[in-house]
């Protein structure tokens, strides 16, 4: 049982005070009957509230499958940059929040909810749930760097040092600048390859080598992945989330587009 007026609020209604001018507007029903108090309590389960005659359904829960675009922040709330929630227009609820974070030039798969029972469970250390990315890399990853990360590895930190699990890592591809179907996929991407190319000039390389590859972590450490690959010398150019735990991100969800999940598939499709 809850007060109406915070059933209203967490439905995103209104202000509580506004909420009150709707009541004595004679605006707000409960099973039928004009509401005459904003303050008597409703069962959410199974009261059929209305406004203006228009059913309301309870949520507890809501849960959306977002593909992250670049420029965008994952936070509820910044004073320069767009966010994650204000992609999602169709909420009811108004206490969402992004589950973990993707860097502001990081792409893909993020969930979004006010589930926070199931965010401590997908972002839990203990918990091992796998994190998939692919990635662009400035430099020609090797069968080395394999066995680096799959071994664990130490990554240079403010503190010193700190330690990383195994990862999993797959070459894709690997290709140079100068190969025409390779330039038009990295500049696709928004990479801006005379950067790169003088940039791996300027450490000696005769000319810009790049890796598509897979990886898979299931830690979350700040900036993990580019850490990681400079630690080997190389450098990310391009990454994009495809998976969280069994959570896929479809192939038919466009950059900035986002589908609705029921809590049932959320749990269903994560094994939790």
């Amino acid at each position: 049982m809850m007060r109406l007026d915070r059933y209203l609020s967490e439905m995103g209604i209104g202000t509580r005070k506004k909420i009150k001018e709707m009541v004595r507007g004679g605006r707000i029903t409960v099973d039928g009957s004009i509401a005459k108090n904003s303050d008597i309590r409703v069962d959410e389960n199974v009261a059929v509230v209305c406004l203006d005659g228009k059913e309301l359904s309870f949520n507890t829960f809501e849960y959306f499958l977002l593909n992250k675009p670049k420029g965008v922040v994952s936070a509820t709330t910044d004073s320069v940059h767009k966010t994650v929630l204000e992609l999602i227009t169709e909420t009811k609820r108004k206490d969402l929040f992004p589950v973990g974070r993707l860097d502001i030039d990081t792409e893909g798969l993020l969930l979004i909810t006010n589930d926070g029972d199931l965010s401590h469970r997908l972002l839990a250390p203990g918990k091992h749930v796998d994190k998939c990315y692919e990635a662009v890399i400035l430099g020609e990853v090797t069968e080395d760097d394999i066995r680096t990360f799959s071994e664990g590895m130490e990554i240079p930190d403010e503190k010193g040092s700190i330690s990383l699990e195994p990862a999993g890592l797959v070459i894709l591809e690997s290709f140079d600048s100068y190969n025409e179907e390779n330039e038009e996929l990295l500049s696709g991407l928004s990479i801006n390859l005379d950067m790169a190319a003088d940039s791996l000039e300027r450490d000696g390389a005769e000319k810009a080598k790049y890796s598509r590859v897979r990886i898979t972590i299931h830690e979350g450490k700040y900036h993990q992945i580019k850490r990681m690959f400079e630690a080997v010398g190389k450098r990310v150019v391009y990454l994009k989330r495809i998976s969280m735990g069994s959570l896929t991100l479809p192939d038919d969800l466009n950059t900035g587009e986002y589908k609705r999940l029921t809590k049932e598939e959320v749990y269903a499709d994560l094994s939790l």
